[in-house]
């Protein structure tokens, strides 16, 4: 390359880079011509918006005032509302005041006239009263000199007249009141002792002193019997009752005069038969099992007599000893559906009367509650069933209608007197009772109260209808010897003490009796 191309060369190079630099100056002072009016735009909208924010801000707070404006326009009208209410009730107030002075001014008026009028009467009054005085002195003193008698004289003879004859008059009223009430009376209680009864109809009960247990065959009767009689003497040494196997098919007969035995015999025949296994160890098993459950049942009883009159709060000993009376009979009478018939009897004749009917129900309920323990206790089943309501905190209404229900002590308050009467309407009604039921219970009772008072004497149990007494004697506590005194000693006792037809056979059992469990 020649020194010329390279000066071309570089001329050239020169120029382009000064035009490189001019093309460079211009695009700057364009792009920054660009931005200057770019900002400008930014700036005037930015103004723009300002200004259009400033308007709504203006307008918004011209708003605002005038929103409260208005708020407080009504505020104040409300306020002015209310002040002109006040001031009309003040001058309805102011007027009503002014119309009561004016009706006391005139009631003052009325009252000073009145008053005038009153004082001129008593004037008039006292003026007349002191003529008629003089009138009555003088016509005093003309009767003096007419009948020669002094006044005290005078006063004496017409107080006599009188007394003889309101004495007459007030006899003969007494007389014609006292009849007329007796009758009313009558009449009245007949009325209320019938409706009482009618409104409570209970059914007619009678007890039976047998059960009879179905048996699925004849065999069963020797396996009750059991060999040489094992098993049927077992069973009535633990039960206390009497097993009759005759020849009529298909039933066993438990004879007892206590209900509670005969039926825990019952069931415990029922569920040997049932089960199968009939021996010795077994009925004892089975009847101490059911001895669990009557327990229960008693309880169950005395809980429901309660709940059937309404009767709350009861003592558990007042309800397990009102549960026993399911199994205790007077006269051949449930002495627990007695006691419910008598509370409810009692609660209608006391509702009659204007009295307390749950007071009267409770005292009807427990009037014979001594009876449940009269066998256990000395003393009649009034005082006995008082004591035991006593002690467990019954009121004493309630201790004193079973203290008194039979009239035996003087009679303190009403409830024990409606007892009275719904205990004997109860006892009265036709079919109630049987009288031939309830001697032989007192009889069997008594067979073993006396066996039962001899030392050594664990149980008595009186069976063939009485006629037969089966002790069990302690084997730890006598010998053969003392045994045979014992059976002595309670058949001479029968003698002295009982009157019977025919004869009653004592015997006395002593047995030992070891048990082993082998493991």
């Amino acid at each position: 390359m020649t020194t010329g191309h390279f000066l071309a060369a570089i001329v050239a190079a020169i120029i382009a880079a000064a035009l490189t630099f001019v093309l460079v100056r211009y695009l700057d002072r364009l792009r920054k011509r660009d931005a200057e009016t770019e900002a400008k735009k930014i700036v005037e909208r930015a103004e723009r918006e300002a200004a259009s924010r400033l308007r709504e801000a203006d307008l918004e707070a011209k708003e605002r005032a005038l929103q409260q404006k208005a708020a407080a326009e009504k505020e104040m009208s409300a306020v002015r509302d209310e002040l002109r209410e006040r001031e009309r009730l003040l001058d309805k107030r102011h007027e009503a005041v002014e119309q009561q002075a004016d009706d006391v001014r005139k009631q003052e008026r009325i009252v000073e006239s009145t008053q005038r009028r009153l004082s001129e009467k008593l004037e008039e009054t006292s003026r007349r009263g002191e003529e008629l005085n003089k009138t009555l002195d003088q016509q005093r003193q003309k009767l003096h000199e007419l009948s020669g008698l002094s006044r005290e004289e005078a006063s004496g003879r017409l107080m006599k007249m009188v007394e003889e004859e309101l004495s007459q008059e007030i006899g003969a009223a007494l007389t014609r009141h006292e009849k007329r009430v007796a009758e009313t009376c009558d009449a009245k209680s007949r009325e209320m002792l019938l409706i009482a009864m009618q409104r409570y109809a209970a059914a007619h009960t009678a007890e039976s002193t047998t059960s009879t247990v179905d048996i699925p065959n004849d065999e069963m009767k020797g396996r009750i019997i059991g060999r040489e009689g094992r098993n049927i003497r077992a069973f009535e040494k633990a039960t206390g009752v009497d097993v009759i196997i005759d020849d009529t098919p298909g039933v066993v007969i438990v004879s007892g005069f206590d209900p509670v035995r005969r039926e825990i015999a019952r069931q415990s025949l029922d569920t040997l038969i049932a089960d199968g296994r009939i021996h010795p160890s077994r009925i004892e098993e089975v009847v101490g099992e059911k001895q669990k459950e009557i327990e229960q049942f008693i309880r169950k009883k005395g809980e429901e007599a309660a709940q059937e009159v309404n009767v709350q709060g009861l003592h558990e000993r007042v309800i397990y000893m009102l549960g026993r009376l399911h199994f205790r009979t007077s006269y051949s009478q449930n002495v627990l559906r007695h006691s419910v018939e008598v509370a409810f009897l009692t609660g209608m004749l006391a509702e009659m009367l204007g009295l307390s009917g749950d007071l009267a129900r409770r005292c009807g309920l427990l009037h014979d509650i001594g009876k449940a323990a009269d066998h256990e206790l000395e003393g009649g089943h009034p005082k006995i069933g008082a004591d035991l309501l006593k002690r467990h905190g019954e009121k004493p209404e309630v201790v004193h209608a079973a203290l008194g229900h039979h009239d035996e002590i003087l009679v303190e308050y009403p409830y024990t007197m409606l007892v009275a009467t719904a205990d004997a309407c109860s006892a009265s009604r036709p079919g109630a009772r049987r009288e031939s039921l309830e001697r032989y219970i007192k009889r069997m009772e008594e067979l073993e109260s006396i066996a039962s008072s001899f030392p050594g004497v664990e149980q008595a149990f009186a069976i063939q209808a009485g006629r037969e007494l089966r002790v069990i004697a302690s084997a730890r506590d006598t010998d053969d010897a003392k045994a045979a005194k014992i059976c002595r000693q309670i058949a001479k006792a029968f003698e002295e003490q009982l009157t019977y037809p025919g004869e009653i056979k004592v015997t006395v059992v002593r047995e030992s009796r070891f048990t082993e469990l082998a493991r």
